[in-house]
């Protein structure tokens, strides 16, 4: 039960986060947002705020933010049964499509609708043989068969007639909030933990009896270089000593704005069949509050970094989907991280969040990176791409992205 909770907890923040970033950026450039949904499949909560429906949906699975004029079929057919409420003018300010379900209104056979450009129903009242041609106020609501209430969306308010660079930070907001996400994790947990370290190159502490002791090495040096590997980061290090296959290493140290030079043979340890070498020494911890404050900033950077490393090297030495990781992979990590405590639940939230955002930049049609390549096309031909175009790439996309899934789903079932 705690690996489930665990399971929709991360899942759900990670998503809301990501889909909020769409929210925000879309309400902020005059797009109206039709509907925010956390989850799939059928509603279990629903409410109506600022002519934006909000469900929660049973499956913790995904969410949309959807647009108006993004992907959307007709709101209503010809020869469609529905029910009318007007406003002192005669005007329409409800359209009801449960007709099956008792409410209130006037009953209307839709002959034609335009609820895009000149907002009018045209068509038969109940009883009546005239053809009636009825306006539509500007911000009458939709009642969905599903019992969903949705704002009408005059051509203004769609997706597409919002200029291109809006377009494209609605597009960049959501794995831009990923970040921000992990952002503010990290820099929380820097204040929660016993003590926090930089990833910068100063030795912190020196083991007794190891190479490192024995060759003078101190607390607070600054290991700038090993041989000729320049050293940024203390994960540099160890690269550097794996690199040299624990030969003599010529180690350059900052100590009180001198350099020094020592000569190091790293102790060779060997564990289930793998050698280790080590010199000995540990990281600088800080306690300090400007320390706790960077470290969020520290391990944002170093887990895009590491993200970035393990994408750049999925196809080297072949593409396999033992590389990937599905949904059932996530379940099954988190559920282990589950087990160590909400702390370390935190900690691989936000490692999700970083890999969600930069996943969702990739220049594929459908993901969020794909959609701003097609914004900088636009830009740069300061004209609209053609709709069968647009439309043509991001099917492709949808399929590619849809089969590699089901791909990755079935590998991480059967592994």
């Amino acid at each position: 039960m705690t690996s489930i909770i665990a399971f929709i907890f991360v899942f759900g923040v990670l998503v809301t986060v990501h889909e909020f970033g769409h929210f925000i950026a879309a309400k902020r450039a005059g797009v109206l947002v039709r509907e925010f949904s956390i989850g799939m499949g059928p509603k279990i909560l629903r409410f109506n705020r600022h002519h934006t429906a909000y469900t929660i949906r049973i499956l913790p699975v995904g969410g949309y933010v959807r647009m108006a004029g993004m992907d959307e079929e007709a709101d209503l057919e010809p020869g469609q049964r529905v029910r009318l409420l007007t406003n002192e003018n005669n005007v329409v300010t409800q359209i009801d499509t449960q007709v099956d379900v008792a409410g209130q209104g006037i009953a209307f056979n839709v002959d034609h609708a335009d609820l895009v450009d000149d907002l009018v129903l045209v068509g038969y009242l109940e009883n009546d043989d005239a053809m009636h041609r009825m306006r539509v106020d500007r911000e009458a609501t939709i009642i969905e068969k599903d019992g969903t209430t949705l704002q009408v969306a005059p051509r203004e308010t769609w997706f597409q007639s919002a200029k291109v660079w809006k377009r494209m930070v609605i597009n960049i907001a959501g794995p831009l909030m990923n970040f921000i996400l992990a952002l503010i994790v990290f820099s929380g947990l820097g204040f929660t933990l016993p003590a926090v370290n930089l990833n910068e190159p100063i030795v912190g502490h020196v083991q007794d009896n190891m190479p490192a002791k024995s060759a003078g090495l101190k607390t607070g040096d600054r290991i700038t270089a090993i041989n000729d590997t320049k050293i940024h980061e203390w994960a540099d290090i160890a690269n550097a000593i794996s690199t040299n296959q624990g030969e003599t290493v010529n180690v350059k140290v900052s100590r009180q704005d001198q350099q020094r030079n020592f000569k190091l043979t790293p102790k060779t340890i060997s564990e289930n069949g793998q050698e280790t070498h080590l010199l000995g020494i540990e990281i600088q911890m800080h306690k300090d509050f400007n320390s706790r404050l960077k470290y969020g900033f520290v391990q944002t950077l170093d887990t895009t970094k590491r993200v970035l490393y393990a994408l750049s090297h999925l196809f080297v030495g072949g593409f396999s989907l033992d590389k990937l990781g599905g949904p059932v992979s996530i379940a099954k990590a988190t559920s282990s991280v589950a087990q160590t405590g909400f702390i370390n639940i935190l900690g691989f939230m936000a490692l999700l969040s970083i890999n969600l955002g930069i996943m969702n930049l990739l220049p594929i049609p459908a993901l969020d990176g794909g959609k701003i390549i097609l914004n900088l096309l636009e830009l740069i031909r300061r004209k609209p791409l053609p709709a069968s175009f647009e439309t043509g790439v991001t099917i492709v996309g949808a399929i590619f992205m849809v089969l590699l899934m089901l791909a990755v789903t079935v590998n991480d079932i059967l592994r």
